[in-house]
């Protein structure tokens, strides 16, 4: 395997000077792709990636210890960024603010790609207006179970919808195991609009295709179903855009396609060795994105019309939170994946009965996001279960805590 440390390399990028440490550095050990490589991809797709990615504040999520790490999420741009890298400061929900990065060329992606990050993690909104988002994301998330061809249905389903109320939807592979549809949009709605027209296409997607779709949140209660995640349009949300690199093995893109490709490819044909060349012979699919600004009026009348979305119940204790209506139980807390699933295993082992009759979206291991990083519940839905025979909440496997140690400045510190 090449070292991890060698000579930093110097790229003469759009008139700036980029410096690349560890060049030869591995990111990707099955296909052997450097960190060098990595940088030489997002210049191959460089317009396209901008597309995506460019003029927004990011959330840098970077990977300085590998892919089979968990990342690390900076809000804030480093102090020492090169005069190239634009900032804008947001305002968070939690009233603290963060200067963010700004990229606006080819140098920019290199420069975050020395940081150690792989996935480009923008915000829906313009550096220049921070409050009115003109991008609407549908992301399409299969439960356990859910095929790609049930992914591709919904997909044409929201597109449906999309085309009811006026609106053009751009789609991608999400380079995980979903499918993202872009919607541009006019600036002139805030986020809680935004959100309400992106909740109402998936309560509206989910009516045209029970079974198939679901806007439910609470992912116990979704089955083997996709879900049309309205909740990416919130504030503070990002989500990984066009061409963004994923964390996998095989080191897969999140890849723009046309619609009368999405039937026929499959998300494991997009990876940094292979889009380079789609992207010199096809160019970019989403290049006519920003000429099809549409308008949300459509989706806020058919809020209206559907009324307000039900509300899960809350608890009787006081405490206000969500009383769910399965019959959850958690099973262990773990600061990484491998843990979550280690545990998993173990609690599989000791309730083999129990196993049998479960069902694959049954089994929840949630991603959560801590301070700066992510974190693992594990929890089991025994709604299969015949009730004499489910276990109880038992003693925890793992109960890692995300917020020990952490403190909370107040927002006049935090600015």
């Amino acid at each position: 395997m090449t070292p991890a440390k060698s000579e930093a390399e110097i790229l003469e990028i759009d008139g700036h000077e980029v410096r690349i440490s560890s060049p030869t550095k591995i990111v990707f050990p099955e296909p052997g792709i450097t960190k060098l490589d990595v940088v030489r991809y997002y210049l191959a797709v460089a317009d396209g990636a901008l597309r995506g990615a460019g003029a927004r504040p990011m959330v840098l999520k970077r990977f300085p210890r590998g892919i089979d790490q968990e990342p690390f999420f900076q809000k804030r741009v480093p102090e020492n960024h090169p005069e190239f890298i634009d900032t804008a400061t947001l305002q968070y929900a939690r009233g603290t603010s963060a200067e963010e990065a700004v990229i606006r060329d080819a140098a920019g992606l290199a420069w975050v790609v020395n940081l150690g990050c792989l996935d480009l993690n923008p915000h829906p909104v313009r550096a220049e207006d921070l409050d009115h988002p003109d991008e609407l994301r549908i992301d399409l998330d299969p439960m356990p179970g859910v095929d790609w061809s049930q992914i591709v249905d919904v997909a044409f389903v929201a597109r449906e919808v999309l085309d009811d109320v006026g609106l053009v939807g751009w789609p991608k592979t999400s380079g995980s195991r979903g499918m993202h549809i872009l919607v541009r949009i006019a600036a002139h709605w805030d986020y809680t609009q935004v959100r309400l027209a992106a909740e109402t296409l998936a309560r509206e997607v989910e009516n045209r295709a029970p079974g198939l779709a679901t806007a439910r949140w609470w992912k116990e209660e979704r089955g083997e179903s996709v879900f049309v995640d309205f909740n990416q349009n919130a504030k503070d949300r990002t989500v990984a855009s066009a061409y963004s690199i994923r964390p996998l093995p095989d080191a897969r893109v999140s890849t723009p396609l046309d619609w009368d490709e999405v039937r026929e490819r499959r998300p494991a044909e997009f990876t940094v060795l292979t889009v380079p060349g789609r992207y010199a012979e096809l160019g970019d699919p989403h290049a006519g994105i920003d000429d099809a600004v549409g308008t949300l009026d459509g989706l806020l009348r058919l809020a209206e019309e559907l009324g307000p979305a039900d509300k899960p119940p809350r608890g009787g204790d006081g405490s206000g939170r969500r009383q769910s209506t399965m019959p959850l139980i958690e099973i262990a807390r773990t600061k990484t994946k491998p843990e979550a699933v280690q545990a998993l295993e173990a609690w599989k082992s000791t309730h083999a009965s129990v196993v049998e009759q479960l069902h694959p979206a049954d089994v929840l291991i949630d991603g959560m996001r801590g301070s700066s990083s992510l974190w693992y519940r594990v929890r089991v839905n025994l709604q299969h279960v015949p009730e004499a025979e489910r276990p109880p909440q038992e003693e925890l496997l793992a109960d890692y805590d995300p917020w020990a140690g952490k403190t909370w400045p107040g927002p006049l510190l935090d600015r």
